[in-house]
């Protein structure tokens, strides 16, 4: 190797072109098949956690697979002023032969996709987003040593550029996430959602200048957090929100695991929602290394 930063961009190349290709015949044949990504080896429980470790993977260039959603229901966090999920038993097994729920919540509850229709009245709904975006380089941008000391701290074009300083420029067609490690409090809900006695929110969040750097100046497909909202928690003008999603951007809220992956050289896939006229909805993500 000519050194570890040219090596590390190799890797991520031979990943990309992997992704387009296995993207491309997704849109061929009109769907994914999800089969051909291999056998996950990974220890089953009856019980379900908040988040789940890395599994051994073997498919073509990867070797783990990492979970990136959390478990949601009725008291997972959320937005404040948004109604948490209700989840009502209908049958069991034992009483009628089969298990099943109603579930009942909001469009934006849990890991979830913000669809560009979220924020513009133009944009594209879940539904319609191009499923080749659903396959990306992830690039993992850390501020976790700065939310740790300020609730409120953002990325920003700063961290973009530091980022950039190190890794080498963004990749063409990434999806970008900022972690800020505050899945730490999800054990306490109340200190994730960090209302204060005014009632704001108080969580990390996208600077809305590193939004529009993103969005105009960097070729992404779309960008994620580790907290409720693509705005960092005070926020009154949404800027972040109406930066990448009328940008035609999609975003990923309440992102998992990201402290597990590097800055460079995973690939995301992303299980997105597909009911009708969604303006997103719970998500399924993962990062393959």
């Amino acid at each position: 190797m000519c050194s570890p930063e040219i090596m590390v961009r190799v890797a991520d190349v031979s990943r990309r072109n992997f992704l387009k290709q296995t993207a491309a015949l997704g849109v061929a044949a009109g769907a994914v098949h999800l089969g051909a990504f291999g056998s996950l080896a990974q220890n089953a429980t009856p019980v379900a956690t908040p988040v789940s470790g890395p599994a051994t993977f073997s498919f073509g260039p990867f070797t783990q697979v990492t979970d990136l959603t959390h478990v949601w229901g009725p008291d997972f966090p959320v937005f404040a002023g948004a109604t948490s999920a209700v989840f009502e038993n209908l049958a069991t097994v034992d009483s009628g032969g089969y298990y099943n729920n109603l579930l009942t919540y909001e469009e934006h509850t849990g890991t979830h996709m913000d669809a560009p229709a979220h924020f513009d009245a133009d944009g594209l709904t879940a539904d319609l987003l191009p499923i080749a975006n659903f396959f990306a380089p992830l690039v993992v941008i850390n501020i976790a040593a700065r939310a740790e000391t300020d609730p409120d701290a953002q990325g920003t074009p700063d961290d973009i550029t530091a980022w950039e300083a190190t890794n080498g420029p963004i990749p063409a067609g990434s999806f970008v996430a900022l972690y800020s490690g505050w899945e730490s409090r999800l054990s306490a809900p109340a200190t994730f959602v960090n209302l204060d006695d005014a009632g704001v929110q108080h969580y990390p969040g996208w600077h809305g200048e590193a939004a529009a750097l993103l969005v105009n100046e960097r070729d992404i497909v779309g960008a994620g957090v580790d907290t409720l909202s693509l705005d960092y928690g005070p926020s009154a003008d949404f800027i972040s929100h109406l930066t990448f999603l009328p940008g035609g951007k999609y975003g990923i809220e309440n992102l998992a695991n990201l402290g597990t992956i590097p800055a460079l050289g995973a690939s995301i896939i992303v299980g997105g929602p597909k009911h009708i006229a969604a303006s997103g909805g719970p998500t399924r993500a993962y990062a393959v290394t």
